[in-house]
């Protein structure tokens, strides 16, 4: 595994500065957090670092000078050609370009897995996302936190760490008890009875299909049933239920490691349930008081600035009880280092009192962190889209991937931070237009790339790392920079929580690799040294656009 770039700099220039404390040049102080960026500039290097200007006020040095002193001790050896110094007092630092052209080796070599780290380390995180009430089908909401999630997920392993997807099924409580009384009211009325639905009933036109459904499957096995709602028919129709999810989030190129469901949590099984023991970590804690009735959750001590209901006052636990004795499960029975649940901007309230109740019953509250998503709003163009032209309902997530297809709804949905709310234009997503299609033009990039080696194939040419030094126009190495700074931004997406950064990223490199192929011949018989130079860099660069799809869940084509 590669080591990223930016961290060799980053030795070579913390070595620089011990040496500058070691002879006297600069005074001894304690090690400082120091950063190595890309300036925006390309003629201000390939790094810049801040250290002299963190350091100035503890040396007394002017912060010039502080820089100088430690660019003169920087070794001019792999991967650093030259050392600058720039006003106010940063450290510009250029890499040497034949060592940049060396690493397109190992790039091909990683194929599709170029860019991975060991940051990680081997920690254990559980993503838990989506998770939306299996009582309707899923919808464009929805999908902006699966694909979030999921490519949160991709980025985190291939920063190291051992990643666990999970979808909660909230199977229990008061809403499913109405989904299995609206789904009994459509059965009963697919036989001709006059059946109002419960007040508050699930009204969608997918409450008729499903009891349609059960009515094929199991005919009038439930008409004469005095239960209202037949435990085996609600339990069948919330089956079907999550059965859809599943297939929905197939489509979208979702798939979870499991499926947890929240009745489980109240099974006792053989000794006490995870509900229970999870309420006798917070009696035993006395983060539990009784009062109006029922029993709530104190956790005052814990930074909550105020109690939250457990157990209703009819003896029912409510959904912030389940979700005390999933966490419970998360941390203290499955042991997760690291727990990061995606939610919709709208549970932001329940944040905090979450972390609390993870720590009142013995966990690590920090190593909770929720990742919130904003809403998203559909148009063609500037027209608003609030309903489905099939249904007239709410649009739904699997008529968005049929409308626009799995590869653009999973780029689109990427395109801006969880914590800014979306337009999601259809027109776009839909296009096969590269210039009107963000997807499609990185798509194409990686097809262009396989065009361009089964035609070097055709010519009898071939890649060869033999000349990579004819590598030397200025597309050649802007291309070979954006290949090269994968590892670094897979290192900083997972640590910052940030995948959609892969959407620029993808943009970014196919745009440089469309630079190159417009400007330099790469199939060129009557130069065959450099045309393999060239295939080596086409080569590299498609490694780095797939690898860049597979964490984005995009299809790499060869042909378009």
């Amino acid at each position: 595994m590669a080591r990223a770039t930016r961290e060799l700099v980053g030795e070579l220039v913390r070595n620089a500065l011990e040496l500058a404390q070691a002879d006297g040049a600069l005074p001894p102080v304690p090690p400082i957090e120091m950063r190595i960026e890309r300036p925006k500039e390309r003629e201000h290097g390939d790094y810049s670092c801040n250290v002299a200007l963190r350091l100035a006020s503890a040396v007394r040095m002017p912060p010039m000078e502080v820089a100088s002193a430690i660019a003169q001790r920087i070794l001019r050896t792999e991967p650093i050609a030259e050392v600058d110094v720039a006003p106010p007092g940063f450290i510009n630092l250029r890499l040497d370009a034949e060592w940049q052209r060396g690493q397109l080796l190992a790039v091909i070599e990683s194929g599709d897995q170029w860019g991975r780290a060991d940051i990680g380390a081997g920690q254990r995180v559980q993503i838990e996302f989506v998770s939306a009430n299996p009582t309707g089908p899923l919808q464009v909401g929805n999908g902006r936190g699966a694909v979030l999630g999921d490519a949160l997920a991709s980025v985190l392993d291939a920063a190291g760490f051992e990643v666990e997807r999970e979808y909660y099924i909230n199977d229990a409580g008061a809403q499913i008890r109405l989904f299995g009384r609206t789904l009994f009211a459509r059965y009963q009325q697919q036989f001709g009875r006059e059946v109002p639905l419960p007040d508050g009933g699930y009204q969608g036109a997918y409450m008729i299909d499903l009891a349609s459904r059960l009515k094929a499957e199991s005919g009038e096995r439930w008409l004469e049933s005095s239960d209202d709602p037949p435990e085996e028919l609600s339990e069948r129709g919330l089956q079907l239920m999550v059965d859809q999810i599943r297939e929905d989030l197939a489509a979208l190129r979702v798939e979870f490691n499991h499926w947890q469901r929240e009745s489980a949590l109240y099974d006792a099984g053989q000794s006490q349930s995870t509900y229970d023991v999870a309420m006798d970590r917070l009696r035993d804690g006395a983060y539990v008081i009784e009062k109006e009735g029922a029993v709530w959750f104190r956790a005052e001590d814990l930074g909550e600035d105020k109690d939250n209901v457990l157990i209703r006052s009819s003896g029912e636990p409510t959904y912030f009880a389940s979700d005390v004795a999933y966490h419970y499960d998360k941390f203290l029975t499955r042991g997760f280092d690291t727990v990061i649940d995606v939610w919709g901007a709208d549970h932001q309230g329940h944040v905090a009192r979450t972390k609390a109740a993870v720590s009142a019953v013995g966990g690590d509250g920090e190593a909770l962190e929720v990742l919130l998503y904003q809403l998203v709003h559909l148009r063609r163009g500037d027209e608003r889209v609030r309903m489905s032209k099939r249904t007239g309902e709410i649009v739904t997530l699997r008529e968005l991937i049929e409308e626009v297809g799995a590869d653009a709804a999973r780029f689109f949905m990427l395109q801006r931070s969880a914590d800014a709310q979306m337009d999601f234009d259809l027109s776009a997503a839909a296009s096969a237009d590269p210039r009107q299609n963000p997807a499609t033009y990185v798509r194409y990039a990686h097809a262009r790339c396989a065009s361009v080696m089964r035609t070097a194939q055709d010519a009898g040419l071939s890649a060869s790392s033999d000349h990579l030094h004819l590598l030397a126009a200025e597309q050649e190495a802007v291309l070979i920079g954006e290949i090269l700074r994968l590892p670094e931004l897979v290192e900083d997406m997972a640590l910052k929580r940030e995948p959609h950064h892969l959407t620029y990223y993808a943009q970014s490199l196919a745009q440089a690799f469309t630079q190159f192929y417009d400007t330099c011949r790469i199939v060129e018989p009557e130069e065959p040294r450099r045309s393999a130079a060239r295939l080596t860099l086409t080569q590299a660069a498609q490694a780095a656009l797939a690898s860049a799809l597979r964490m984005l869940g995009v299809d790499a084509p060869d042909e378009m």
